[in-house]
């Protein structure tokens, strides 16, 4: 059906590596989508590779896991992954309009003997609703937009009910690769729920099309905030003039970009990733070199449940008591001057005795996590100790 659609035609061992790649890993794309590979070219159009098999997926290395960012450890019940202090990832959904061949859920998607079912929606809520500290939720997938409008609406009413959560986002890739989903109808299911964030999934310039760009116009009229997340990928966007020319057309259609991510480890995709080195030689092409708010933020997220670690060039190149010194983007190395006399304020966290001129409404306590601890001037916490450090079980044992 693929060769005949695109009018190619592959060879018999090109083929036989393919139906081994399908035994393991499924092929699905969008009409629509498959419409944009280029048959002239088509091994090389970022289109067909983000979205056809490649045998090279069947090449596990020993650094690639099923669940690379362990979200399944970090989950306390079913489809609620809780990583972070005042956010969850809430699975509501694990089918996609297409198999993305970069997926970091590819344990997940697609499994039609594992969707999830209202129940177990309904538990997730329940979760929401007992955790104050979830203050922000991010509807995720496969690809929530999946769902019917009427059972969507039903899900975000339901979280809008919930006073502590102030946002809910949801994370798709529909503008991209099936943009006629986004219909009068769903935006108008999504206005009724406001504060709601998109993110969505755009890659390479040449996934932005006239449809594309229709369906994110409906978004952003109905008063919805647009971000993008993308993926580096080898050979389909490893270049700081493709980069560059995608963020400029997605802030042209009011989309910010928002992460630049490392590809993770997951099983099959030694062939997609890149040097962390390429990444950050493409933000040196982005800083200062375009509009700052058209700049993602490079990140990797970190093997094991870390959680997203930002990593940037090096502009501090050195810094004393009174002075730091910084390089711009062209190379020009300049001073800040610090001050001559700077009084700390100390925070004992009692906040109703505070003489600060800051009327922080609606302000809540919360619990210091991670460095952010170790900065705290009431947290007596003077270090973190990762768990099984050999130095601190040796002093069990002496003592």
């Amino acid at each position: 059906m693929f060769e005949r659609l695109l009018g190619i035609e592959f060879d018999e061992g090109k083929r036989r590596q393919l139906e081994m790649t399908l035994k393991k890993f499924p092929l699905s794309i969008t009409p629509y989508y498959l419409s944009l590979i280029d048959p002239e070219d088509f091994e090389n159009d970022p289109v067909f590779r983000q979205s056809f098999p490649s045998p090279l997926e069947l090449r596990v290395s020993p650094c690639e896991m099923k669940d690379p960012l362990a979200e399944d450890k970090d989950s306390p019940i079913a489809g609620i992954t809780h990583r972070y202090p005042d956010r969850v990832l809430f699975h509501i959904s694990n089918i996609c309009s297409m198999y993305c061949r970069h997926c970091t859920r590819k344990r997940k998607v697609g499994d039609v003997d594992n969707i999830p079912g209202r129940d177990e929606v309904a538990k997730g809520l329940d979760y929401i609703r007992s955790n104050p500290a979830v203050r922000d939720v991010l509807l995720s997938g496969g690809d929530p937009l999946m769902l019917p409008d009427i059972y969507l609406n039903w899900i975000l009413a339901e979280l809008r009910k919930i006073p502590h959560v102030q946002v809910i986002r949801i994370g798709t890739r529909m503008p991209v690769v099936l943009p006629y989903r986004v219909t009068d109808e769903l935006v108008a299911t999504l206005k009724l729920h406001h504060p709601v964030w998109i993110n969505t999934h755009f890659n390479h310039p040449k996934e932005i099309t006239s449809a594309s760009k229709a369906a994110l116009r409906k978004l952003a009229d109905a008063g919805i905030p647009l971000g993008n997340q993308s993926v580096l990928l080898a050979g389909v966007n490893d270049c700081p003039r493709v980069m560059k020319t995608l963020v400029h057309k997605l802030v042209e259609n009011r989309v910010r970009p928002y992460y630049l991510y490392q590809c993770d480890l997951s099983e099959g995709l030694s062939h997609f990733r890149t040097p962390v080195g390429k990444g950050i030689e493409i933000m040196e092409s982005l800083i200062g070199h375009t509009s700052g708010f058209a700049v993602p933020t490079y990140v990797i997220d970190a093997p094991g449940g870390g959680g997203k670690i930002p990593v940037l060039p090096n502009y501090l190149v050195s810094l004393s008591t009174n002075k730091v010194v910084l390089r711009n983007y062209e190379g020009v190395i300049t001073t800040y001057k610090e001050p001559d006399s700077y009084e700390p304020i100390f925070c004992d966290r009692d906040c109703d005795e505070c003489q600060l001129q800051l009327n922080l409404n609606e302000g809540e306590e919360f619990n210091n996590v991670g460095v952010w601890k170790l900065l705290s001037d009431d947290d007596k916490a003077i270090s973190l100790i990762p768990e099984d450090n050999d130095r601190m079980e040796r002093r069990v044992i002496e003592g």
